[in-house]
């Protein structure tokens, strides 16, 4: 496994963390959904691009 995949293993076990973190958060206020949705967006915009260039 070169270090793009395994780039691509860690971002998508990060992205699993915040998504699992939010739904087993019934208390999470306005701002931390946010927090949480800029970090996920990040976390969606490096994978892709990363996805593009293995594909590259």
């Amino acid at each position: 496994m070169d270090s793009i995949e395994k780039t691509i293993v860690y971002y998508k076990a990060q992205s699993e963390k915040i998504i699992s973190d939010v739904n087993q958060s019934s208390s999470l206020s306005a701002d931390e959904i946010i927090e949480y949705g800029e970090k996920l967006a990040v976390l969606e915009y490096k994978l892709t691009a990363l996805e593009i260039a293995l594909t590259n």
